[in-house]
């Protein structure tokens, strides 16, 4: 990559920019010079079988916590860019105590570039991860004894969301600099093979200030019956159906936000007809009706975050798995935003924000167990953690575990 397109990855984003929003694809602007620094050592990735993996065993990783009372350690992967002034060298390995929620590293997991973004298949196998750079790719982790099994090209520029499809024979990943939407099939030892599909977000225009498609995530709605891709760069929440045996994509419809909102990161209320989508660009979110027959979604009014007014880019929500509760990250406000769910998932109500206790939560996920909430915070360099409380409350575990540039944290 030439010097001039590094630069514009490393530098500070302009108002209302999540980086490519000025014409550049790379969305690493809102990286920051405050970069925490993780006491962890390499762990090289043993040699890969071919970008295929035919032939590799079907591994057995750890089970999942079983209901009631939680016990640890759990391991925690850590994503991050290794491309970046401050970043770090590969995928982060951690563990967590489930009921602590104390973090404890282990090293890093080298020969995965820039795996900004992190997913598990649904058997709990193989971790995925987006190599996000110009020439963009999806590399698979076998996790029993961390192979890499092989990294296939997107076909697009910088990817930076991944899903597993909850039948777990395909992968989607969303290129945001092409603003274009990829499929791979995943084979039984969890390994990648050639992509199928390759969708690109050419209608409509563009938005307010913006240059391109932005498609900025990609997932499977509740009832298997679709797949949403959601574009900052078009203000489009993308539906489509996906062909089982070819493993293609057949758009079916398009939802529109308010011009120059910027949706960035959809989340599906457990009943399955209501979604709340964070618009990043203007400080926004939105509750969505879903028909899953058709696959077409609503989009409803702004709401507020919680950020009172100050410069902030909502990340991403996360829903309760009773669906009683929501929670936004808010880079800026640096805060996390609390949500009661009300008439059935058609109303979300503010209950107010915690503080996150980091720079710029760019992602949040639940423990399996949804006992704790972790925030990969990107410009501090590290990944807090809350104990989920009832009411919807939020408390801290205590200090925050360093790892540099994070930007994910996948708990497991």
């Amino acid at each position: 990559m030439d010097t001039e397109a590094r630069a514009a990855r490393r530098g500070s984003p302009p108002a209302g920019n999540d980086g490519g929003h000025g014409g550049g694809w790379s969305r690493r602007r809102f990286v920051g010079a405050a970069a925490g620094t993780a006491a962890v050592v390499a762990v090289p990735s043993p040699a890969a079988p071919p970008a295929d993996g035919r032939g590799a065993p079907r591994e057995r990783a750890a089970a999942p916590v079983p209901p009631g009372e939680p016990s640890g350690p759990r391991p925690l992967y850590v994503g991050t860019y290794t491309s970046a002034d401050g970043g770090g060298t590969g995928i982060g390995l951690a563990s967590y105590d489930a009921k602590s929620g104390l973090i404890t590293g282990s090293g890093t997991l080298t020969g995965v570039p820039d795996p900004s973004y992190l997913t598990v298949h649904p058997d709990g196998r193989t971790l995925y991860a987006v190599d996000e750079r110009q020439d963009g790719g999806v590399t698979a982790v076998r996790l029993r004894d961390r192979r890499v099994l092989g990294t296939r090209s997107t076909g697009g520029a910088a990817p930076c969301h991944l899903s597993v499809h909850p039948g777990g024979r395909w992968l989607f990943s969303a290129n945001y600099g092409s603003g274009s939407v990829a499929v791979h099939p995943v084979d039984a030892s969890g390994a990648l093979g050639a992509r199928t599909g390759l969708v690109t977000h050419s209608s409509p225009r563009p938005g307010p200030g913006q240059t391109g498609p932005h498609a900025h995530q990609v997932v499977t709605s509740p009832d298997g019956g679709h797949v949403l891709a959601v574009d900052l760069g078009t203000d489009t929440v993308y539906t489509y159906r996906l062909d089982p045996a070819r493993g293609t994509l057949t758009e079916v419809a398009q939802a529109y936000t308010r011009p120059g909102a910027g949706p960035r990161h959809l989340a599906f209320h457990p009943g399955g007809r209501y979604a709340y989508l964070a618009n990043e660009v203007d400080d926004t979110v939105t509750v969505c009706s879903y028909d899953p027959g058709s696959g077409r979604l609503s989009v409803g009014e702004p709401q507020p975050t919680g950020a009172d007014g100050g410069t902030n880019y909502p990340a991403q929500f996360l829903v309760t798995a009773d669906g009683r509760y929501a929670f936004l990250a808010n880079r800026g406000h640096n805060s996390l935003a609390r949500y009661a769910v009300e008439d059935d998932g058609a109303r979300l109500r503010l209950l107010g924000t915690v503080p996150v206790g980091g720079d710029f939560p760019r992602q949040i996920a639940f423990s399996p167990d949804g006992r704790l909430l972790f925030a990969a915070n990107q410009r501090s360099g590290t990944v807090t953690v809350f104990h989920m409380e009832d009411g919807g409350g939020l408390r801290s575990t205590g200090a925050a575990f360093p790892s540099p540039l994070a930007v994910c944290a996948l708990p497991l």
